[in-house]
């Protein structure tokens, strides 16, 4: 019997579990002469990406509703250890009890984490990095409505002006008019976005920002730019340049890093901490261990490294889960080809920007970038309950369920 261990239920860990067991399927072996285990510590698949919407408890999907329909072992664990010599992780159930794992191939893909600061009043800032802090937020923001009146009641502050600060602050303009409009307290809503470039996101170059300015403007949020966070307390923040805000609500999205449980393989990693791979996704100079999403720092596209992204750990996932299955099944490895990259950056009630290529040529904004916005937002979920299904998912050679424009009419504003 041949094992492969996955570890992460997010987007990579899920779709390699699914992209093994489709070839264990397409070779004829049974699950008992290939086994396939995923560990993870929830019990959810959680749609991280759209966590910066409203109602955030909903953006989650029950894993055992896509693992075991496909013959795949779920445990829910947290894993302390990993022995690379060995080929054993060592995972800690709930109860606090401690078991070792043995695996034959192992694909690590336990995602991202939020870095956060080390400043006075941290304890009072919210983030939406996780299912619980997005949770957190959500709870806050409704309940400011009860709060007595005062400075800052409805204005929000978020640090950070890339992709998820960017989405965030325009999504919560809407959020928190719905909660103070009901009140007669539409005028107190203020959301004010502090960055420490020059620029509004400053990682996604100069092509989508003259979209991103305009939606910003339309939407009333002020900008502070070439400046950040100095301190804050439950009602108010200072920020560097020595101005305080009145405000209840401090959300922080700048800076992320690879989940620290990398740290047990022997690997080279980037500056963000993610595992080098070769083009199998294999971890380089580590026998037997694959990468896959936000761990990996993975070639794309020429002289590229993957994104920290949905997109790039659906595409991980589905070859690091195949190719260490093939290992196992003395079948022929395949090359990690994702489709070419593309984005669509949520503008809340200004609509979106949809970018294609490094670059990021603006292909569409406003509201038909919105509507692919939301189209992509429900096609990330994986299917569940039905094997069929969630195995032709997994077809590493159609990887790509992002839709695009289409029509003359795809960059009118």
């Amino acid at each position: 019997m041949s094992q492969v261990l996955i570890i992460g239920g997010g987007f990579g860990g899920v779709w390699s579990a699914a992209a093994a067991a489709r070839l264990r399927y397409e070779a004829g072996v049974l699950p008992d002469d290939l086994t396939i285990t995923l560990v993870a510590p929830g019990d959810h698949m959680v749609i991280r990406p759209r966590l910066y919407e409203a109602s955030p408890e909903d953006m989650c999907v029950p894993l055992d509703r896509i693992l075991a329909p496909i013959g795949v072992h779920q445990v829910q664990a947290m894993v302390t250890e990993i022995d690379t010599a060995a080929r054993t992780a060592v995972v800690q159930m709930a109860d606090g009890t401690a078991a070792p794992l043995p695996y034959d191939r192992l694909v690590i893909a336990v995602g991202s984490e939020l870095v956060r600061p080390d400043l006075p009043g941290a304890e009072f800032l919210y983030d939406i990095d996780t299912l619980p802090a997005a949770v957190a937020l959500d709870t806050h923001l409704k309940n400011l409505a009860t709060r007595p009146a005062g400075p800052g009641r409805f204005t929000a502050v978020v640090v950070g002006a890339g992709f998820t600060g960017l989405e965030l602050s325009t999504e919560l303009v809407g959020r928190l008019h719905a909660i103070a409009d009901p009140i007669g307290a539409a005028d107190e809503v203020e959301v004010i976005l502090v960055e420490r470039a020059d620029v509004v996101g400053p990682e996604l170059g100069p092509g989508p920002r003259p979209v991103i300015e305009k939606a910003l403007a339309e939407l009333g949020i002020r900008q502070r730019l070439g400046t950040t966070l100095a301190g804050l307390d439950s009602e108010s923040v200072r920020l560097s340049d020595g101005t305080t805000i009145p405000t209840r609500t401090v959300a922080w999205t700048a800076g992320m890093r690879a989940n620290p449980l990398t740290s047990a393989i022997p690997g080279q990693r980037d500056e963000l901490g993610r595992l080098k791979v070769d083009s199998d996704l294999r971890v380089s100079g580590v026998e037997a261990v694959y990468a896959a999403g936000d761990v990996a720092a993975a070639r794309v596209e020429s002289n590229h490294r993957a994104m920290q992204s949905c997109q790039h750990a659906h595409a991980m996932g589905k070859h690091a889960g195949r190719n260490a299955a093939a290992d196992l099944l003395g079948l022929p490895r395949v090359a990690f080809t994702p489709d070419p990259y593309v984005t669509c950056l949520d503008l809340g009630g200004a609509g979106a920007v949809f970018t294609s290529g490094w670059d990021r040529d603006v292909q569409s904004v406003g509201e038909p970038a919105k509507d692919l916005k939301r189209s992509i937002n429900r096609l990330i979920y994986p299917p569940v309950d039905n094997a069929a299904e969630i195995l032709r998912g997994a077809d590493y050679q159609s990887e790509s369920r992002v839709p695009q424009p289409t029509g003359t009419a795809a960059k009118t504003a």
